[in-house]
């Protein structure tokens, strides 16, 4: 199953607001704000609609529309009433020897007040004193020197606007007698070019790095006085695009060669793309009508690349563009991703994994109709991430994360297969019940979900793709490689950029 990163707003007004806005629409006096407001209300309805007539919809998922997503932490899901909730096969967490309170975990760190070395892109401005030096006698007792000692530091933050300008006004003078004109030059480094470097980067990373539209930034630039049309960004922003895209190519190549590679689709509006669709039969494209921005996060060493590729080609498709150009004396390398299989790559070997996350979420949907299944099924796989943590925080190579795995997750794995055959075996649930698929899916895909087991640095999941592409309602644990995500690639042209965007 492919996620969405984002779904139709869900608009919070009152009987009283809509009251308001019909009795304006019937006078036609609408602002454009109170249409937007009204065009978003529509959207609502509908999505809700849409949701409500989908039959694998379920309170949950709706709720979660409707109020946010809340934790999937297992701590959080499971009943604490323990007793009542477990079946057969759960164990308590072991207490400490001698009994007492089980210790309670350290805190997290980050939370706490930022120091001055925290802010690494600040100014460093040096204050000295005006009359003092090392050394100088004691101005208050007149008898001791004076050493030097750590500074003492002050933090201030003001405000200014994400991208700055400065005006320079160069003297001119003129000859009375031969007119020639004799003008000041600019302070050395100003440079030739209007926008330099940094203001360029800044446009890109805020558009395409965080998602800012240009006309917001547009809009925020005006309010500092600083005059920046969107037309201009995109001129600059192509521009960029151009001097990177040597950059780009050498990022695919090398993602290319990876040992492990992740892949996802998720929807992405191109206006452009859209209208070419609209404008064709079916039978020109067979019936293909979705965009997607494909995620493709590859592992390279200890370094990942995170690459998007937007248009109408599915994941697989942008998977195997980029596996040619990997090196024939390469393995084939371990893919990653959902059981979807569109994204397979069709012409190229792969050492299927599929994502154990997303196992883990059909259970998760189901913990208030079955609590005492899906704990088991739960609490089971909570030790197979706490083994991979353990292998993380002490830095074992992937042999040895492999023969971990082997020693610790494998008899978990084991336990929790026979569980589920039994399960249906033993008619202990029914099939075709919301329990029984959720079964299915997990033991139809078993030797792919459990490839951690055999496969040296095989990953448990695809939350690293999940976290590049801005999916959040699949991944059930908290810490997640932080990659480039792709909001920036939500525009409303095809056009030039593209490479840029990919890149970006």
């Amino acid at each position: 199953m492919t996620a969405t990163a984002t779904s139709a707003p869900v608009e919070e007004v009152k009987i009283d607001d809509i009251k308001e806005l019909l009795s304006q629409a019937e006078q036609r006096t609408l602002t454009k704000e109170e249409c937007d407001r009204i065009f978003n209300l529509a959207l609502s309805y509908f999505h809700m609609t849409e949701m409500l007539a989908d039959r694998n919809t379920t309170i949950a998922r709706l709720r979660k529309e409707l109020l946010g997503p809340s934790s999937e932490k297992t701590d959080k899901l499971l009943p604490d009433n323990e007793e009542d909730a477990s079946s057969p096969g759960d164990s308590k967490p072991e207490e400490p020897a001698g009994g007492g309170k089980p210790q309670a975990k350290p805190p997290r760190r980050g939370h706490g007040r930022n120091g001055a070395e925290d802010y690494v892109g600040a100014e460093r401005i040096r204050c000295q004193h005006a009359t003092l030096k090392a050394g100088d006698r004691c101005p208050k007792c007149k008898k001791g020197k004076l050493y030097p000692k750590k500074p003492a530091v002050l933090v201030r933050v003001t405000a200014q606007a994400p991208i700055g300008a400065s005006v320079y006004e160069q003297d001119r003078l003129r000859c009375n007698l031969c007119l020639e004109i004799f003008t000041a030059p600019a302070p050395a480094g100003v440079g030739e070019e209007k926008y330099d470097a940094p203001s360029a980067s800044m446009i890109v990373l805020l558009r395409y790095g965080y998602g800012v539209p240009m006309n917001r930034i547009e809009a925020l630039e005006h309010d500092f006085g600083i005059p920046l049309p969107t037309s201009t960004q995109w001129e600059i922003a192509e521009a960029c695009a151009a001097m990177i895209k040597p950059a780009y190519d050498e990022l695919v190549r090398q993602a290319a060669q990876g040992e492990v590679v992740h892949n996802d689709d998720t929807g992405v509006k191109i206006l452009e793309l859209r209208e070419q669709i609209d404008s064709r039969s079916p039978e020109e494209d067979n019936g293909r009508t979705g965009i997607f921005t494909t995620g493709i996060v590859a592992r390279v060493g200890e370094r990942q690349i995170a690459l998007f590729f937007s248009g109408r080609q599915h994941a697989g498709e942008n998977l195997a563009d980029l596996l040619r150009q990997r090196a024939a004396e390469l393995p084939p390398p371990v893919q990653m991703c959902d059981g979807l299989s569109r994204n397979l790559p069709k012409t190229f070997e792969v050492i299927l994994a599929n994502c154990l996350a997303h196992g883990r979420r059909q259970f998760v949907d189901l913990i208030d109709s079955f609590p005492r299944e899906c704990r088991h099924v739960l609490e089971s796989l909570r030790e197979v991430y706490h083994q991979d943590d353990v292998a993380k925080e002490r830095g074992m190579s992937v042999a040895e994360r492999l023969q971990h795995h082997q020693t610790h997750s494998g008899p978990v794995m084991a336990e929790l297969k026979g569980w589920l055959e039994a399960q249906i075996a033993e008619r202990k649930t029914e099939p075709n019940s919301g329990l029984g698929k959720a079964i299915n899916y997990l033991t139809q895909r078993w030797a792919e979900l459990t490839l951690f087991l055999r496969q040296p640095g095989a990953p448990l999941d695809n939350n690293v793709c999940y976290a590049a592409l801005g999916i959040t309602d699949i991944m059930p644990t908290s810490e997640l490689c932080r990659v480039p995500t792709p909001h920036g690639l939500r525009v409303s042209e095809a056009t030039d950029l593209q490479g840029f965007a990919d890149a970006a």
